[in-house]
């Protein structure tokens, strides 16, 4: 592999010599490292300089490498971990690709190997890093009544063993409806493995979802099980499926006909027990007619069509995730709760939201990370949808929000006095839920609403909450 690499590696390895060497040659390849001897080194590293990739150590004394997984896993999502053992074995491989490990290397490591695993990585983060896959906990968030049929239909595919086949477009959560496939399925304590298919070009995939032979091209130093191995009584998840080429498609029919495979480089035949769940944003229908995807993969995918709606369908869940996202990165963050208004709620729902769940998600980081208050209403999520290039913020029914406690009060008409008592009744709820959140401490309630503490007590005073 003589092609110069981009990004930044993390090291982590107790034995200095080991991260020396390994440092110098993922440096000479065009990476930046950096090198941490344990795992709360690393942690630290992490939360202080951008990282593409994380290269770990599997035996280290107090934190070892599937800790660190677990704990890159939780606090960067999109950061894929790469296990160096030289105890390594199939059942090891299953255990670190189950907990969510992208790949792992035998030591004493062979130098095109290395290479040849950390630009598969890679690559599969810059993938990630495009689509940001969203990842609540708990499963589904929302409560509309098309999310509720969805979920209706997935717990009945998920008793069974049949092909599932997810449809929508991106940012709808399909990834999370492939793992609550499995999570309920009687395959839920085997592994569940994913791989995103338009993240790697072909000769990268097949080796990825077939596995190889020692020798089987340059970098193939040992053998190596490939994704659909791995996932042997599991559940194996082929996202992005639309988007692989005409040659791996027969391979892949082949798999989930016969249940059996063969590592390139090899002539073996290998028995799989899989589940297989795929999920793409493509017109299969329409690519098969033009022949760029086999019709009869089509229909060994398609046997439990599942169709994911669009954000834009279900505007009920649009609350529910909103919230959610405001705790998560607030806490992340290391900001203070966020109070959503209503005429912020209004903003957000008015908007048409093309990227789905994942676009909602990140605007909403951005406006916790950006934002100098703790409420968002609809002057918030305007301004901050104004600065996004390209973007046309939809008109929405506007409700004042507490954002403008500070501005002069007018006199009031009586055509408006309606609005007046209702805009009076929100900003007293406002101030009593602020009060709640921080134990009656008032400047604490002050910096949640985003006021000064002279606008507060002249507002409790107004309101008789002193």
């Amino acid at each position: 592999m003589n092609e110069s690499l981009k990004g930044t590696v993390l090291l982590v390895d107790d034995d200095p010599a080991v991260a020396k060497v390994l440092g110098a040659l993922l440096t000479q390849a065009g990476l930046t490292t950096h090198a941490a001897r344990d795992g709360q080194e690393a942690l630290a590293l992490l939360a202080s300089k951008p990282v593409d990739v994380v290269v770990s150590d599997v035996r280290m004394p107090g934190m070892d490498g599937l800790q660190v997984l677990a704990e890159v896993s939780r606090g960067w999502p999109d950061v894929p971990v790469i296990l160096l053992t030289a105890h390594g074995t199939v059942p090891l491989a299953v255990e670190a690709m189950k907990a969510g490990a992208a790949d792992f290397v035998l030591k004493p490591f062979d130098r095109e190997e290395i290479l040849f695993t950390v630009r598969k990585a890679l690559l599969r983060a810059q993938g990630e890093e495009a689509r940001q896959q969203v990842r609540p906990t708990g499963g589904f968030i929302g409560r509309s009544r098309a999310m509720a049929d969805v979920q209706a239909v997935l717990a009945k595919a998920a008793a069974g063993t049949a092909t599932v086949l997810l449809r929508g477009e991106s940012g709808t959560g399909k990834e999370l409806a492939a793992k609550a496939v499995h999570d309920a399925s009687p395959r839920r304590d085997g592994p569940f493995v994913k791989l995103h298919c338009a993240a790697l070009p072909d000769t990268l995939l097949e080796s990825e979802l077939f596995g190889y032979e020692k020798g089987a091209f340059t970098g193939a130093a040992t053998r190596k099980p490939g994704r659909v191995e791995l996932a042997h009584g599991g559940t194996l998840f082929l996202d992005e499926v639309g988007d692989i080429s005409p040659a791996v498609q027969v391979k892949l029919l082949r798999v989930i006909q016969e249940r059996e495979l063969e590592r390139l480089g090899g002539t073996q035949t290998v028995k799989v027990d899989v589940r297989f769940v795929a999920a793409t944003h493509q017109p299969l229908e329409e690519r098969v007619k033009e022949g760029r995807f086999r019709e009869d993969l089509f229909y060994r995918l398609n046997v439990v069509p599942v169709w994911i709606p669009a954000l834009r369908e279900r505007p009920d869940d649009i609350e529910p995730l909103a919230l959610h996202f405001l705790e998560v990165h607030a806490k992340t963050n290391g900001r203070p709760p966020f109070t959503l208004m209503p005429d912020g709620l209004a903003a957000l729902r008015a908007q048409p939201w093309p990227g789905n769940v994942r676009q909602l998600q990140n605007f909403l980081e951005r406006l916790v990370v950006l934002s100098d208050t703790q409420v968002i209403g609809g002057r918030e999520v305007l301004q901050e949808l104004a600065r996004q290039p390209g973007l046309s913020p939809a008109p929405f029914a506007a409700t004042p929000s507490v954002s403008a406690l500070e501005t002069p009060t007018v006199p009031v008409t009586d055509s408006a006095r309606t609005l007046e008592s209702q805009r009076k009744e929100m900003e007293r709820q406002a101030m009593a839920d602020a009060l709640k959140r921080a134990g009656d401490n008032r400047t604490l309630a002050a910096r949640l609403l985003g006021i000064s503490r002279r606008t507060l007590y002249n507002k409790l005073e107004e309101y008789e909450l002193l």
